[in-house]
């Protein structure tokens, strides 16, 4: 979906009236931001959403002040975190990750939220279509997205026989990203273990359940914790050989070999629009929660030649983006 129908989905007008509504009064707006990992980590997503912000006419500066604050992969944190952005008394917040969200929707039943989640209908929101309250935002499809990604390994390794879920179960919306992982083993007559890692000590016993058990294909998980540390997931890999798929771009960037996921700074782009309309009078339980609309496959061939797996014709036709 591109920017100007997602626009009118929202019931947005035209961007020059949009932008003069925003800029009214001369009213400086404070957005706080809560987020798994830091800024710097964080950069691409964040320029995806000023971008957004400033077409709107929000430009921080001059009208617009961000409160960014990180939990460092530290899901504890998030609470703390959160109810220091309340006590700032922001206009608004932006989430990412359902612990985030959950941590927020418990500091806060008035403060307009505007989140990106995995959690599905009744996770977080009572519906996609009438979320209520002060909530409002995208989801990632990261359960539904699960199952593609053990068939994407699969296709990239054929001789795959134990596939392994590299994820945080301590996160409300993890345990059914592993029923799907287990289903979808089965039916390409794989055998599924779980790997629960809830912090950086559980990476390396993770690691050597790896070899231990002799897995040889890995589907990494989205959380706080895996985003934090993933060059050490991404390098452990690769030193030991063994297959991975990831489940955002940046990963593959930084190194891995695949990835399958929403692309997220088209997600972090959309959030502008929620936070327009709010700033101009919407309530976030009226504005419907927005399921994504792009989606992106993206190879590393210099991994994939180190590994030495042949990445199938069929499978590069359908990628994204091919890194050389």
């Amino acid at each position: 979906m591109n920017r100007r129908s997602f626009i009118t989905l929202l019931g947005g007008a035209a961007a020059g009236p949009l932008v003069a509504r925003a800029q009214r009064g001369g009213k400086v707006y404070r957005i706080g931001i809560l987020e798994p990992i830091p800024a710097a980590r964080n950069a691409a997503n964040l320029e995806a959403l000023r971008k957004g912000l400033r077409d709107f006419g929000f430009f921080e500066g001059r009208n617009l002040i961000i409160e960014y604050r990180s939990a460092d992969g530290r899901a504890e944190r998030f609470p703390d975190l959160a109810s220091e952005l309340v006590g700032l008394n922001v206009d608004l917040i932006l989430t990412r990750g359902t612990p985030a969200t959950t941590a927020v929707q418990k500091a806060t039943g008035t403060i307009p939220v505007v989140m990106m989640t995995m959690g599905g209908p009744g996770a977080i929101v009572a519906s996609f279509a009438r979320p209520a309250g002060n909530m409002t935002g995208v989801i990632t499809f990261s359960t539904e997205l699960t199952a593609k990604r053990v068939e994407v390994l699969k296709e990239l390794v054929p001789s795959l026989t134990r596939v392994a879920l590299l994820h945080n179960m301590g996160n409300l919306a993890v345990p059914a990203e592993w029923e799907e992982t287990k289903a979808a083993a089965r039916s390409l007559g794989l055998e599924a273990e779980l790997l629960d890692v809830r912090s950086e000590s559980d990476l390396s016993r993770a690691f050597e359940l790896v070899v231990r058990q002799r897995i040889d294909g890995l589907v990494v998980g989205a959380d706080g914790l895996t985003q934090m540390y993933q060059q050490k997931i991404v390098e452990w890999v690769a030193r030991n050989r063994v297959p991975a798929v990831f489940p955002a771009r940046e990963f593959v960037e930084a190194g891995g070999l695949i990835a399958y996921a929403v692309n997220y700074s088209d997600l972090y782009f959309q959030l502008a629009a929620f936070v327009e309309k709010i700033f101009n009078g919407a309530k976030p339980g009226d504005l419907p929660v927005q399921q994504p609309t792009k989606f992106e496959l993206v190879i590393n061939l210099r991994t994939a030649n180190v590994l030495g797996l042949e990445v199938p014709p069929t499978l590069l036709a359908r990628a994204d983006k091919v890194i050389e």
